[in-house]
């Protein structure tokens, strides 16, 4: 009876539509945002920040970019972190050059260059699909890094192409650079990829997401009813390299606090973030942000775990067992539940609307 909406009537279509129609998950929903808004700032620390809410929030974002892409319109691309380069020197270049800008604003600019790229990027999407497509995007990551590394105005013609983030106040409290307090990065992070998230939901519910999903299911037949081909994939391409790119932002100038090329390679951006949506779930909001908090906790975890129990584990030794879990569990996922972490949590919820029967 804890699950049941039984007695829950909807008496218009407004109630019907809303992001979540069930009582329990509306107010769970609620519960957990308050607790990341209050709780984080009172009680973590420094460290708790740097390695597990800083990467969640901004991975998670990129996460999300590149499920929409994906996990909703079926097209696979290897260029996330090219996508989120373009987001973070772009946020570099707009912060040097207009210092009194909001910091807010200089993030929708960032997705807005980035979701330009995209534009470009996905042209070729109209004519190729599947692994062709996967190469394009690779192609397109090295065009980018090459451009980091030969571009010089890039990070202000910097020997290093390593550049600091700028000090940024909002409301008269640091938000950013050095001086800023992590509590603050962390709830601006957070209003940020709260504010995408919900937004993205009500995307994907909407006419645009059908048509993706559409496309994902058999592009042809969508054409048939239709759904213009490269105007909705184009279109996921922009949106898609849109959030990538704001989470390439959050990257660089709240978490890491310095614009640097190794930082976007593809080995440290692309295949994480592709790990994320395939053990978080595929076609999943949640499931995006569930696979990062995995991604990113597994690798503390690893390196708490042997020392609380008395094993003196060389860190390269730990580094090759993060990468056998990696492997075992997207292969476990792909063949066991291939939409990952948001389909066991789906099942969960059906058991609970059959409790105290469920089968």
């Amino acid at each position: 009876m804890i699950y049941r909406e039984a007695g829950q009537i909807k008496t218009s279509y407004a109630s019907d539509q809303q992001i979540f129609p069930i009582a329990q998950d509306r107010w769970l929903i609620y519960a957990f945002l308050a607790f990341l808004f209050i709780i984080p700032p009172l009680f973590a620390k420094e460290y708790h920040y740097e390695v597990i809410l800083f990467p969640v929030l901004s991975l998670g974002l990129a996460a999300l970019g590149l499920n929409i892409l994906t996990g909703y319109c079926g097209l696979i691309s290897l260029g996330t972190g090219g996508f989120m380069a373009i987001g973070a020197y772009a946020a570099f270049k707009i912060t040097t050059a207009f210092p009194e800008l909001n910091i807010l604003i200089v993030f929708m600019f960032s997705g807005l260059i980035s979701a330009i790229f995209g534009i470009f990027i996905g042209l070729p999407s109209l004519r190729i699909k599947g692994f062709y497509l996967a190469v394009t995007t690779l192609a397109a990551h090295f065009f980018v890094e090459w451009s980091i590394n030969r571009i010089g105005w890039l990070s202000n013609y910097s020997p290093s192409h390593t550049i600091g983030g700028p000090n940024r106040d909002m409301f008269g409290i640091a938000v950013m650079g050095p001086n800023a307090e992590p509590a603050a990065k962390y709830l601006l992070m957070l209003v940020v990829v709260v504010v995408l998230a919900f937004m993205a939901k009500n995307l994907v519910r909407g006419r645009i997401g059908r048509a993706w999903m559409a496309i994902r299911d058999m592009d042809i037949a969508a054409e048939l009813i239709g759904i213009n081909p490269l105007k909705t994939k184009l279109l996921a391409f922009a949106v898609s390299s849109f959030y990538i790119g704001v989470a390439g932002a959050m990257y660089v100038l709240m978490y890491l606090e310095s614009v640097d090329p190794e930082a976007f390679e593809i080995l440290t951006t692309s295949f994480p973030v592709l790990f994320m949506i395939i053990i978080g779930g595929l076609g999943s909001i949640m499931g995006s942000f569930m696979g990062a908090a995995f991604i990113v906790l597994l690798p503390v975890f690893l390196r708490n775990i042997f020392p609380a129990v008395g094993l003196d584990v060389p860190s390269h030794v730990i580094q090759h067992i993060e990468f056998m879990f990696f492997g075992g569990l997207i292969v476990f996922f792909l063949i066991v539940e291939p939409n990952g972490l948001a389909r066991l949590w789906q099942i969960a919820k059906e058991k609970l609307r059959l409790w105290p029967f469920p089968h």
